[in-house]
């Protein structure tokens, strides 16, 4: 008998606003996601984790604030 084990990752947007600045690429406004990642194993969730992601509204690519 072989068991598998599966571990996942799921990631859920909580909200959007509007952010300062704007984007280096293209010139668009600027928006801010929080989304909360989870950890499964085995359908048991492990760790929880809110973050905060920046993205262009026009080009959609993902900015990255140093």
């Amino acid at each position: 008998m072989c068991l598998v084990f599966v571990c996942d990752e799921d990631e859920r947007v909580i909200g959007r606003q509007p952010a300062p600045g704007a984007c280096p690429y293209c010139g668009g406004m600027v928006q801010a996601m929080d989304v909360e990642s989870q950890w499964r194993f085995c359908f048991l969730p492990l760790y929880f984790k809110t973050k905060r992601k920046y993205y262009c509204s026009m080009c959609a690519r993902r900015l990255v604030i140093q």
